[in-house]
């Protein structure tokens, strides 16, 4: 991406997670100096802990990424002068920013709000004149084609599944379509909820109603679709693929991938597969000559690197190994710190601290055996040595009674007779520190 390129970059999932980094990175150093940047919290502005999401957000890209974001708020809150004043400023402000950007929360909220703010004019606006970045991820994805999916009320209410008029910022480049990111999302185990919740069969429903022209534009989960809105080129990103589908047929892009804009726009109209550019052609506008990761080189996910966790620490645990034991968990919370700010609050956190707590138990645990050792298995293989040393020397064999003894103490054990009885201590080489323990004879 070379300076003064505008930039619409489309994310499944994952937008201020550390899969997200390197892109984020990569699209700041493109906006250089000119680091005006806002965050729209509308997705979210319904929640209770929307300032909370916002602050999170805005560490993120200060810590991970070096960018001061300034979040404009969904609810026309900013003092002085009647509420279309206010409303001006915002959309002035977005149509100035040199970086914008909008993730989770629910499409049909935005949509809402976005239409009585005239902020989707603004939207449109940017990308039809190749203004600076335009990061939607998420459910802010989910606006941007010309239908748009209401996710929280057919998934999580049960409503008939039905399109939405979308911003139709795709529109501006000539692609009729509808956005799903979370497009290969599993976290439904037993039951299908890839296509951000819908599954197959709600789906297959939904496309019959598109027009003969219009195509679902799938986007998976940690990947993104970048398009440079000067060259023309649109590079598929991170660790999934973009899924072009018409009428249950489905074309994939893989991510690493580089597509003339006008091959993406045969895909959409059904003009025949795409021929990606080959690496070594591929226009330095795609990224500064970068096509971005493959699945296999992309950063891991909070539940791929939660597994790996559990297998590591499975490994030290069966060969004893404490100290791989207590190593695997410090790495473990400092991933789940580092995925804390991850505005997607269904992302595994809670199920990863849950992990997390299960290893400090088991950790716990075997540490809590092992500091009573040796006195616990001592405690048990003395009381019939003492007791056969009492009989012994009852038996005037004293020879053997102190034999016994010095064997003990060879062992590291000592004893010490009194007359209520023998005491016994567990000494290792230069401790003397012990607490004795009495064995009546």
């Amino acid at each position: 991406m070379d300076e003064g390129r505008g930039i619409l970059a489309l994310m499944g999932s994952g937008e201020t997670s550390p899969t997200m980094v390197t892109l984020h990175r990569e699209l700041a150093a493109h906006i250089g100096g000119d680091r005006d940047a806002v965050i729209l919290e509308t997705p979210y502005g319904f929640q209770v802990n929307r300032d909370d999401i916002s602050t999170r957000a805005r560490e993120y890209f200060r810590k991970s990424v070096g960018l001061m974001t300034e979040v404009v708020p969904d609810a026309d809150t900013s003092a002085g002068g009647p509420a279309d004043v206010r409303a001006d400023r915002v959309r002035d402000r977005v149509r100035r920013a040199s970086w914008v950007f909008s993730g989770p929360g629910s499409p049909s909220y935005a949509l809402g709000r976005w239409r009585t703010q005239r902020l989707g004019e603004i939207l449109r606006e940017r990308v039809a004149r190749g203004h600076g970045v335009t990061v939607m991820a998420s459910a802010a994805a989910c606006t941007v084609g010309f239908a748009a999916l209401p996710v929280y009320e057919v998934y999580k209410a049960g409503h008939p599944p039905v399109w939405l008029d979308g911003l139709d910022l795709l529109g501006v480049l000539g692609l009729p379509v509808a956005v799903i990111p979370h497009y290969d999302n599993a976290e439904g185990g037993t039951h299908d909820t890839r296509f951000c919740y819908l599954g197959e069969s709600r789906l297959s429903r939904l496309e019959r109603e598109l027009p003969e022209e219009a195509a679902v534009l799938g986007i998976d989960e940690h990947t993104a679709l970048i398009i440079d809105l000067d060259a023309s080129l649109a590079r598929v990103w991170g660790r999934g693929v973009m899924t072009v589908r018409r009428r249950g047929v489905s074309q994939t892009v893989r991510g690493g991938t580089t597509l003339v804009l006008d091959q993406l726009r045969d895909l959409v109209g059904g003009r025949g597969p795409s021929t990606p550019l080959p690496a070594q052609h591929r226009p330095a506008a795609a990224g500064h000559g970068c096509a971005g990761p493959a699945a296999e080189d992309a950063p891991a996910t909070l539940q791929e690197a939660v597994a790996a966790s559990e297998a590591r620490f499975g490994e030290a645990r069966k060969a004893s190994d404490a100290q791989a034991m207590a190593e695997v968990i410090v790495e473990l919370e400092t991933v789940i710190a580092a995925w804390s700010a991850d505005m997607e609050e269904d992302q595994g956190g809670e199920w990863a601290r849950t992990v997390l707590h299960g290893m400090i138990r088991l950790l716990a645990r075997q540490a809590g055996r092992g500091m009573a050792e040796p006195e616990y298995t001592l405690a048990r293989i003395l009381g019939p040595l003492l007791d056969l040393r009492r009989r012994l020397r009852a038996s005037d064999a004293w020879d053997l009674a102190d034999g016994l003894r010095d064997a003990l103490a060879a062992g590291g054990v000592r004893l010490h007779d009194t007359p209520e009885g023998t005491e016994w201590r567990w000494e290792e080489e230069g401790d003397e520190t012990r607490t004795p323990t009495r064995s009546q004879e």
